[in-house]
């Protein structure tokens, strides 16, 4: 498994995880047992470890799904919500995650759901699970616990799955048209704060599945907002955490998480599936690159030694730690890197003709064909 001539070693993912589930952080590149689990990371790990099945059906991923949905499953109260954080002693500090937690879990669930190669225990686990969370879905009031629910539900067909992404996709659109208006800020909130690519990419699972324009536009105008900001200096460059970007105010440059660059790979990947603009391709692979020494450091943040993915980019240096999140979203983004790589021109080529949608002073194109200035030219000061 390759991409851009790098292997993807999976020894820190098996050193990250336990008989339990896969650990929350790390002290350098030991697991540190301190903080425990939590339901967030196992979620996008059962994901990871989907695709790395339906990669190379080894059975050593299917030892890791059943572990992953297993954390899931226990994590999931009576009333259908889930509990996040736990210690090392198995034991759940809180009686309810957030809503960003519970619409990781419908994701994760959902696309374990829909794989092809899943054993039937497998997919009647998950379906008992989300069947079980059915009735908090609508009840979800966060933005991005919406994004998640809507994309995860976008992998389960039927009227009432459909009826909840129109209704996530309107409470969200209507987010949008609220903040945006001005033609320097076209945003869901007054803030860029954690985990953005996920609100566009709602938006184009959304069209997809609803066939509502509105909803392409949106998703367009939007990730095209992120995308002028994140690759203005020719190389992918998150909104920092030191600070975020608060509307009328300026980017902070630090500290840069790798979940970012994830979840950019992933929502432009979405983004050529439906509308099959190779623009959208392009922007992937180059928010991948971060990863890969692309980035305002100029440094991997794959350590060769272990398999890990460092915590991220600081104001003096990457961060040495190697956390579950870091590890998890790089190779999520480079697994469904090489699955679009050998997949044909997006499958949804009938909505090329909604050309019309994007916003008019769109600039795609020419974000992905060019890429603006070379990234080993160019910093932002």
């Amino acid at each position: 498994m390759t991409q851009f001539g790098n292997v993807l070693d999976d020894a820190h993912i098996f050193r990250m995880t336990d008989d339990t589930g896969m650990f929350q952080h790390t002290r350098y590149n030991v697991p540190d047992l301190d903080k425990g689990y939590t339901t967030d990371d196992n979620a996008r790990a059962l994901i990871m470890a989907v695709m790395l099945y339906e990669n190379k059906r080894k059975s050593e991923y299917l030892v890791l799904i059943y572990r992953y949905l297993a954390f899931i499953l226990y994590a999931q109260n009576e009333n259908g919500h889930f509990r996040n954080f736990m210690t090392y002693n198995r034991q759940f500090t809180e009686t309810q995650g957030s809503e960003e937690c519970f619409g990781r879990c419908i994701w994760a669930l959902g696309y374990t759901l829909a794989s092809s190669v899943m054993p039937r225990g497998i997919k009647e686990a998950c379906t008992s699970a989300v069947s079980r969370a059915l009735p908090q879905i609508s009840f979800l009031k966060h933005l991005r616990g919406q994004a998640y629910t809507l994309i995860g539900l976008g992998f389960i067909d039927g009227a009432k799955s459909d009826d909840l992404i129109f209704a996530f996709a309107d409470s969200i659109a209507h987010s949008f048209e609220w903040c945006a208006g001005e033609k320097d800020w076209y945003w869901f909130e007054n803030s860029l704060t954690y985990d953005n690519a996920v609100l566009p990419w709602a938006m184009f699972v959304a069209f997809h599945k609803t066939g509502q324009k509105r909803f392409l536009s949106i998703a367009r105008k939007s990730i095209e907002f992120l995308d002028n900001d994140a690759f203005r200096d020719g190389f992918f460059r998150p909104v920092g955490c030191r600070g975020w970007w608060i509307r009328g105010g300026e980017p902070a440059l630090f500290d840069q998480q790798p979940v970012e660059a994830s979840m950019s790979t992933l929502a432009h990947l979405a983004a050529y599936e439906v509308t099959g603009d190779e623009s959208m391709l392009e922007l992937a692979k180059r928010s991948f690159a971060w990863y890969l020494g692309e980035n305002s450091r100029q440094e991997s943040l794959i350590d060769a030694e272990t398999g890990g993915c460092y915590d991220g980019i600081m104001v003096d240096g990457l961060n040495r730690n190697q956390g579950a999140e870091s590890i998890v979203g790089y190779a999520m983004a480079n697994l469904a890197l090489e699955n679009a790589a050998s997949a044909p021109l997006g499958i949804h080529n009938r909505f090329l003709q909604n050309k019309e949608e994007a916003s008019p002073q769109s600039n795609w194109r020419k974000l992905g064909k060019v890429i603006l200035p070379s990234w080993r030219q160019v910093n932002r000061k």
